[in-house]
């Protein structure tokens, strides 16, 4: 089965590879790691922020991690985000929470951010749009297919 998130990596020639898991898994990125056997690491949350300025924003973080709110505010360049809400997110992806593509829906212009510390993974999974599938994919190949800009988001950077 072919969905919109893997003709888009065939038709721009990004090689990945999908992979199904039991759609019966619990929700969650550490829950589908555990499926497929990887690290919780490796399963790439995508999360939909809304900033004060009306725009939305893609942040893609390691199953295990969390952004600090402070590098996320300075690489969004604004002080006043927060997360989307779920009709929000199906608005503006045309995805649920739960499996969101991280490449394939964002118009021209949309701003997709990734944690650099994921770089450092052979591998990644991503939602492929379809709870019970996921595409694995390399970082380098991840960046190209979302057009991510590369931040740290989860090391605090001391000052001075």
């Amino acid at each position: 089965m072919k969905l919109p998130a893997h003709l888009y990596l065939d038709e721009n020639k990004i090689a990945y590879e999908a992979l199904s898991f039991s759609p019966e898994t619990e929700k969650g990125a550490a829950n589908v790691a555990h499926a497929l056997g990887f690290s919780e690491r490796q399963a790439v949350k995508t999360l939909i922020f809304q900033v004060d300025t009306g725009e939305r924003v893609l942040v893609m973080l390691g199953g295990d991690q969390n952004a600090i709110s402070g590098n996320l505010k300075k690489a969004i360049g604004s002080r006043n985000i927060q997360m989307a809400q779920p009709e929000v997110v199906k608005e503006t992806t045309g995805y649920i929470i739960g499996s969101i593509p991280a490449f394939g829906w964002q118009p021209e212009g949309f701003r997709t951010f990734l944690e650099a510390s994921l770089l450092n993974e052979p591998i990644l999974g991503t939602g492929a749009g379809q709870w019970g599938e996921e595409i694995m994919i390399t970082p380098e190949n991840l960046i190209k297919a979302s057009k991510a800009i590369v931040v740290n988001l989860t090391m605090k950077v001391s000052s001075g």
